[in-house]
């Protein structure tokens, strides 16, 4: 028969049973279950067994990116003799580059190519934003990436029609003008964090995927060093096993905001396709305008916004009527609260990264990581959204704190239907499964302390996904 016995595993939080696992799904939940011919058994000893996480927002390939590039902002690098010292100690990597992540303005002010330059000037350099929406080249760069002649409208020029160093949101256009210095071992690194995270579904929400990149992700899952389904924002079906197309993803982009008419013209398209959309929305106009678009064209079951970073409470009620759910970020507050609540109006704080008041108002919410821009830690995440503190111990929107269990639910809840009913451990459901090393309530009290200890991925033969010990 093949397949999985767990032994004495709690399940819902509430009772003690035993788990049978073959072919993919969960066969049997019940007391005293015979062994039949499983190859592998495992003793839960009243440890929590829950269904795989998902991660419903996140950037695959940015993330592997991430493990090799030069950190250049909070809470690492706080000011301009750090991020001096951290580009001067950079090494380039095989393309020649030096790639840097995280910058915010609060280390050197606005930066372009002669202001980057200061910090590093002898090699091609391009630092991040930590927004992620804006890439910052040296002169070096500049020239390598041939942004001279370059005609994406992401590329900022100057009065006299010289590019900056500034990129808006032109991450296709770059990386078509950069070697690639990705050996396939960065995305197995990501695939190995996701599992010990206990996170076995994963939505990439990157934009406009090329075909190159659709095939790195497929090539990672085809090995096992990716072992998680994806779901993908950017692309379309028909696509390789194990992955699927979500919503269309679309970004209203603060620094182009586009009109309403247009904005409703790219949505209808999407839903005459058949597919609804999920629209990064992190202002509150690029919310106003979405809403507005939302009033001309209808909205298709799925649509979602994604981020919602400042809601207004007068938005709420527009929005459970419109049907829309939302996928958001509270694990910004822990990263980036301290810097929100210098930064954004006092009267805005109680519409940072909403949680409570959404699911009161009865709109679906779905929480995610955006990863590498917000911290990938779901358990961290699930923290922020429970105590909403930040770094320095200060507090964001009290008033939209969520129980610990709502928070996990709102990991478990499926890919396809983020923000609905949390996946429980029943007969017919795909056997992705994370063991915890205490039961429930013991692990979400210590959170954000990772509680996993073991992940297994549905399949003919359940893989288990971790190195740690059951036994």
């Amino acid at each position: 028969m093949g397949g999985v016995l767990f032994r004495d595993a709690e399940v819902d939080g509430t009772r003690r049973v035993d788990v049978r696992v073959a072919q993919g799904v969960v066969l049997e939940v019940g007391p005293g279950l015979a062994r039949a011919g499983e190859d592998e058994v495992v003793a839960c000893a009243g440890r929590a067994l829950l269904p795989g996480l998902c991660d419903h927002h996140v950037h695959l390939l940015a993330l592997a990116a991430a493990g090799r590039s030069v950190r250049c902002g909070p809470p690492e690098v706080r000011d301009a003799a750090a991020l001096k010292t951290a580009l001067r100690a950079a090494a380039p990597g095989s393309d020649g580059w030096i790639r840097g992540v995280g910058y915010a303005e609060s280390v050197a002010g606005l930066l372009d190519a002669g202001g980057l330059d200061a910090f590093r000037a002898d090699v091609p350099v391009r630092v991040q934003h930590r927004s992620g929406a804006l890439w910052i080249l040296n002169t070096a760069a500049v020239r390598a990436a041939g942004l001279v002649a370059g005609d994406d409208p992401g590329i900022e020029r100057d009065g006299a029609g010289e590019p900056t160093g500034r990129l808006w949101r032109a991450d296709g256009w770059l990386r078509s003008r950069l070697p690639d210095a990705d050996d396939g071992s960065a995305l197995a690194k990501v695939g190995g964090s996701l599992t010990r995270y206990g996170i076995t579904s994963v939505t990439d929400a990157t934009p406009d995927l090329a075909s190159g990149a659709v095939a790195r992700l497929a090539q990672a899952r085809a090995s096992g060093a990716l072992p998680q389904h994806v779901r993908l924002l950017g692309a379309r079906e028909p696509l390789p096993e194990g992955m699927s197309a979500g919503p269309e993803k679309i970004v209203i982009a603060d620094s182009a905001l586009p009109t309403p008419e247009e904005l409703a013209t790219r949505i209808a398209a999407a839903h005459e396709a058949g597919r609804p959309v999920a629209v990064h929305c992190v202002t509150y106009a690029a919310l106003v305008l979405l809403l507005i678009a939302f009033d001309t064209t209808g909205v298709r079951v799925g649509d979602r916004i994604e981020h919602a970073a400042l809601v207004p409470a007068d938005l709420l009620d527009r929005i459970r009527r419109l049907g829309l759910r939302v996928v958001t970020q509270p694990g910004f507050l822990a990263d980036r609260g301290d810097d929100y609540l210098r930064d954004v109006p006092p009267t805005d704080h109680p519409d940072l990264y909403r949680c409570a008041t959404l699911l009161e108002a009865g709109i679906p919410v779905a929480l995610s990581s955006d990863a590498p821009y917000g911290p990938l830690d779901p358990w961290l995440v699930m923290h922020a959204a429970v105590r909403r503190r930040a770094r320095s111990g200060a507090v964001v929107g009290p008033a939209e704190r969520i129980p610990a269990r709502r928070a996990l639910d709102a990991y478990l809840a499926p890919a396809d239907d983020p923000g609905g009913p949390a996946r429980r451990i029943v007969p017919g459901l795909p056997a992705d499964l994370v063991l915890l090393r205490a039961p429930l309530a013991d692990a979400l009290a210590a959170l954000p302390d990772n509680p996993v200890v073991g992940a297994w991925f549905a399949g003919p033969t359940p893989t288990c996904g971790t190195l740690a010990p059951f036994h």
